[in-house]
């Protein structure tokens, strides 16, 4: 059953995404990011160049004919990602074949529509019977791991 790994409060959701993509690929796990929304694939496209300052984290377009061997993919076309090691959700509804991915991870930002919407996906994936492991982002997201084992 899909692992559910939800981090609330954060400040910069896609700050908090680029963080845990590097936490995922250093534990050897391949991700996709969920995003139905353009705009933030073009900003993650820029800010997964830039992350970190020592070097960047490989991505590409789900569309894009390297998909199959980039560790890290942006879009909404799930049924063309091949793995189904993490997905990372940064919509406000549940992605469509999330119960198909090992781990689902969840940000939740500091804003009141953000937290609401949130909320709904938490209790529904409770409900659902999925484990779910939280974390609060008060301390540094270093400190968070994807999975305790």
């Amino acid at each position: 059953m899909t692992q559910i790994y939800f981090y609330s409060g954060s400040a910069d959701k896609l700050h908090t995404a680029c963080r845990l993509c590097t936490k995922a690929l250093e534990q050897g796990f391949k991700v996709m990011i969920y995003t139905l929304d353009a705009e933030i694939v073009e900003q993650l496209n820029r800010l997964l160049w830039t992350f970190s300052p020592t070097g960047f984290i490989p991505h590409c377009h789900t569309t894009d004919e390297l998909a199959d061997v980039t560790p890290v993919l942006l879009g909404c076309n799930i049924e063309q990602v091949a793995h189904n090691d993490v997905l990372l959700n940064l919509h406000d509804e549940l992605p469509p074949s999330f119960d198909r991915f090992q781990r689902l991870i969840e940000i939740a930002g500091t804003d009141e529509h953000d937290r609401m919407a949130a909320r709904k996906r938490f209790h529904f994936y409770r409900k659902a019977g999925y484990e779910i492991h939280h974390h609060k982002l008060e301390r540094k997201i270093s400190e968070c791991y994807l999975y305790s084992g």
